[in-house]
């Protein structure tokens, strides 16, 4: 059984200061629980928090999230909304703390 490494170890260990991450899949994620693909979406929002917090606790200087291509404007016009509005609201309300 693999446990997890504890913050102490992961600290202990040489960190890049720079940590890119294309987010993929959530709308894919919810169509499998048959929910909207907006359900994952929002909660794509709720791991991103996470990685954004344990990003800093355990301080990697930089994190990039690739969060919108050029290929996400070619989806309905409601899921774009839904998206950019997700992205609006994350980042006004997480500003203080990024």
């Amino acid at each position: 059984m693999n446990e997890k490494p504890s913050l102490y170890e992961i600290k202990q260990k040489p960190l890049p200061r720079h940590i890119a991450i294309i987010m993929d899949g959530n709308g894919r994620w919810a169509k499998k629980r048959n929910m909207p693909r907006t359900f994952g979406h929002k909660k794509g929002t709720e791991t991103v928090e996470k990685i954004v917090d344990f990003a800093s606790e355990i301080g990697v200087e930089v994190l990039s999230l690739y969060a919108f291509s050029t290929e996400n404007w070619k989806r309905p016009a409601d899921e774009i909304e839904n998206i950019i509005g997700l992205l609006n609201f994350f980042i006004d309300s997480k500003a203080k703390k990024l």
